[in-house]
């Protein structure tokens, strides 16, 4: 799902490699001025007759896993009490400003895993790359900080209104097996009944996924990256269902997007010699 245009027909068999650390030209405020381009990106890859196959894949999984969402949840749910792992988030509150909590530790294992997808995670690991960057005066660390940020708030933003689309009802505020579906609810009703409308897509998956996409990408010849990343994503995945939070069927679209984020991004600063074609 991300554009032959843009990786100027490059066999899928070539490797991504980071544009050399000399190379960078790192670009003021570019974290957020890219992202208008990177949602415009996004929305047309859909449209673009070499991305069916990757749209194929994420309707067709979607599709097949919706209509046994509740089974699924319950089975996770069955699961995770066999192992003893907490159905509940708890967490002792270190930091708070009036009822904002700024940093909380989580007091069980699915709690942690949880905090991992709320989006702190991601820009614990941009800024402490942005500190490191300036620190070594190393610009891959600075242009990675920059990418992480720049995909957290294209996620935060595109998942936002994918959500206001869609409208379907978290599972632990289910009026139905499955969650019911009201598209499109009025702003007022989303932001005052909001577990009632925004479970799909999954914003922490695609953040998540996002984070790690931008990671494996900019540096490719650290494998274990990926091997952790893609296993704590699953984790938080697992914690989400077990905590009634997301339904499974959330998930697809939201890897799709965060996959796609984080490419777009990357891209911008690759050289075209070096970029893919990824369906």
């Amino acid at each position: 799902m991300f554009s032959r245009s843009m990786a100027q027909d490059t066999a899928l068999s070539v490797p991504v490699q980071p544009v050399p650390t000399q190379d960078i030209k790192l670009k003021k405020w570019g974290f957020i001025t890219n992202v208008p381009a990177d949602m415009w990106q996004i929305a047309q890859s859909p449209f673009k007759k070499k991305n069916l196959p990757g749209l194929v894949a994420v309707a067709v999984s979607t599709g097949l896993i919706l209509p046994f969402d509740q089974q699924i949840l319950d089975g996770v749910r069955q699961a995770s009490r066999n192992i003893h792992l907490h159905d509940e988030t708890d967490y002792n509150d270190v930091v708070k400003f009036g009822d904002t909590k700024v940093l909380k530790i989580p007091r069980n294992f699915n709690s942690a895993l949880y905090q991992m997808g709320e989006g702190g995670t991601s820009m614990l690991v941009g800024g402490g790359l942005f500190i490191y960057g300036k620190i070594a005066k190393d610009k891959r660390a600075l242009q990675t900080a920059s990418d992480i940020a720049e995909t957290f708030i294209t996620m935060g933003i595109t998942t936002q209104v994918l959500k206001r689309i869609s409208g379907r009802e978290s599972p632990f505020v289910r009026t139905q097996p499955g969650g019911a579906w009201r598209p499109f609810p009025s702003f007022k009703e989303f932001q005052v009944n909001t577990p009632n409308y925004d479970a799909f897509p999954s914003g922490h998956l695609a953040s998540m996924m996002a984070t790690v996409t931008v990671l494996t990408t900019n540096y490719p010849e650290k494998k274990w990256i990926g091997i952790v990343g893609y296993t704590l994503i699953g984790l938080t995945g697992w914690a989400m269902a077990n905590t009634e939070v997301h339904w499974v069927g959330d998930y697809p679209l939201a890897l799709a997007l965060g996959y796609i984020s984080g490419k777009i991004t990357c891209w911008r600063h690759m050289k075209k010699e070096h970029a893919i074609t990824v369906y």
